[in-house]
């Protein structure tokens, strides 16, 4: 009798879970589920919220990785897993049955709690989020024309982790474009950064990590560093300014876009998962603590690294690795057979800031400027790749190597 196995999630843990399964001569019935009926590069949002790339351009149809003859595509939002009836539960649709589940639901914004994130501030987690932060800046840049208000002229960056530094480059590289609609020079789009920490970028050494934030301070973004943010209001960041005497300080722009982090979906609590901050602690093979039919991955699964004994970081790289290690798992189990555990290796971790620059670790060796740049393209198209296969690399890939 065939099994039914359900994936919960169209990102890069999912659907490299898919092409897993896809592979199986044995039957295995197989349903993907997600909101869009598209797949979606999400490490390159940042440049459609910039206007340097336009959503097609990272984006492809999830049917065209859907193998017919086993997979089943169902377009709707997941509400929760009864994991004790072994259901999913739909918004409007009926429930789906399984044998075996993955969850790979993917990240949602962070707030932390703090005051007016929500209403003031811009999210940028997806394909509609990200171009409603261009749609936005294209209309502060027309505002500007009629009000000559210069706060239509600042974006503010919340955040200088990785996305956020990513997003600075992409708004660096963006900012003629925009000043062409505000009939200004480009030097009159400011650009900030407000943070908590001063130790950026820990992921890299303090060297590397100063070479990529003294580019963009260099190309005229200004860090506002040790400043925890307190507050949003409209067009207004609240941040401490003075942590001896408690003083706090505000920044006025009319663009305020927020990238300090992010959780796992809401999804994983609604469902009585274990969990914190939408990430539950899996077993070393990848299966919840209580279930071992469930797998959870991607975003919202936590996997110690036992060498730091720390959680790994929540990367595209990992998704993927834990997409195919759940397939294979899966098929194991299936066949009667023990599960593996799940192990990982980073690569090494790029950084962009533009087209032609970039830095970062690609084995043990630090790269940095144009150099730098080929090889963040080429992880773009590996996992390309990874997900949609030779066709969508070949539709979507980097290949403009030379500028």
């Amino acid at each position: 009798m065939s099994k039914h196995v359900v994936i919960l999630g169209a990102g890069y843990a999912g659907l490299r879970a898919l092409h897993e399964l896809q592979k199986e001569d044995q039957e295995i019935k197989i349903t993907l589920i997600d909101q869009n009926d598209y797949h979606f590069e999400a490490t390159a949002i940042h440049e459609v919220a910039a206007g340097i790339q336009t959503s097609e351009r990272i984006t492809y149809p999830i049917e065209d990785v859907v193998k017919k003859s086993c997979t089943t595509f169902i377009q709707a939002t997941v509400e929760k897993v009864d994991s004790s009836k072994q259901v999913v539960c739909l918004k409007d649709r009926e429930e789906v049955s399984y044998d075996y589940l993955i969850v790979a639901l993917g990240y949602e914004s962070e707030s932390f709690g703090i005051k007016g994130v929500e209403e003031f501030s811009l999210k940028m987690v997806d394909i509609p989020t990200s171009e409603k932060v261009y749609q936005h800046l294209v209309q502060q840049m027309e505002n500007y024309k009629e009000t000559k208000d210069e706060n239509n002229l600042k974006i503010v960056v919340c955040g200088a982790g990785f996305t956020g530094i990513e997003l600075l480059g992409s708004l660096v590289e963006g900012k003629k474009k925009l000043a062409d609609i505000a009939g200004v020079s480009p030097d009159k789009i400011q650009l900030y950064c407000v943070e908590a920490v001063t130790r950026l970028l820990p992921m890299f050494s303090e060297k590397l990590g100063d070479y990529g934030i003294r580019h963009l301070k260099d190309w005229g973004v200004k860090f506002l560093l040790g400043k925890p943010i307190k507050e949003i209001k409209q067009d207004t960041v609240v941040y401490l300014d003075n942590q001896e005497t408690n003083e706090l300080a505000e920044l006025k722009a009319k663009t305020i876009i927020w990238t300090t982090g992010v959780s796992g979906s809401h999804v994983v609590g609604d469902s009585g998962f274990s969990e914190k901050r939408g990430r539950v602690m899996v077993k070393a093979d990848l299966t919840d603590s209580e279930h071992n039919n469930v797998y959870i991955i991607g975003d919202c699964s936590a996997v110690m690294d036992k060498e730091t004994n720390r959680p790994y970081p929540t990367t595209a790289q990992i998704a993927l690795k834990m997409g195919a290690h759940a397939g294979k798992n899966i098929k194991a189990q299936i066949k009667g057979q023990s599960t593996t555990e799940f192990s990982f290796r980073s690569q090494g971790s790029v950084a962009s800031i533009g087209n032609s620059h970039a830095f970062g670790v690609v084995g043990k060796k630090e790269i940095k400027g144009y150099p730098a740049s080929v090889i963040k393209k080429v992880i773009l198209d590996r996992s390309l790749l990874e997900t949609g296969g030779v066709k969508e690399m070949l539709a979507k890939g980097r290949f403009d190597f030379y500028h």
